[in-house]
């Protein structure tokens, strides 16, 4: 399966083509846009133990595809993570929604701190609209794209889940 990992994505950014097949003999065959590498995953409660190319790294994930938070070697980072099968599914629905909506959705269940912007604001790429705490850590939420917010979903001290509606772009 091929999937496009983006880290801390930027929306101008190149995604990286992640290759995984799932041998007969339960080994992984990963390559790292067309480059072989070593890789082992094992659970470990709620954690994943990875080894890449020797070098192992505890990773615990917060979040729902393709949005995630990630948390490697006590470092934080927004990770999107699309296999090709979601990125066809997506590619069907925006032909189908109407041209220009975006939601910009929690990637993970959390408190709303605060939100940065109001009805009507213009949001350029990459601006912070809300700030989550989730896990005792404050998360800024960036927009992907531009545009001018057309609906707040959620205000300060809500609750929300993972994948919740936060604001809508236009």
């Amino acid at each position: 399966m091929r999937y496009y990992v983006s880290l801390d994505p930027d929306p101008s950014a190149k995604p990286v083509a992640v290759d995984i097949v799932e041998l007969p003999n339960g080994q992984l065959d990963a390559h790292v846009d067309a480059r072989r590498v070593e890789l082992d995953v094992a659970s470990v409660g709620n954690r994943l133990n990875v080894r890449v190319d020797g070098r192992v790294v505890d990773l615990t994930t917060e979040g729902a595809p393709p949005e995630l938070g990630a948390v490697a070697s006590g470092h934080r980072s927004y990770v999107r993570v699309e296999s090709e099968r979601m990125r066809s599914a997506e590619r069907a629905k925006k032909a189908t929604a109407s041209a220009g909506d975006h939601v910009l959705r929690a990637p993970m269940p959390g408190r709303v701190v605060k939100v940065l912007v109001a009805k009507g604001d213009t949001v350029k790429p990459g601006q912070g609209v809300v700030v989550l705490e989730a896990m005792k850590m404050e998360n800024e939420v960036r927009a992907r794209t531009g545009g001018t917010v057309s609906d707040v979903f959620v205000t300060a001290g809500a609750t929300v889940e993972g994948s919740a509606k936060l604001i809508a772009l236009a």
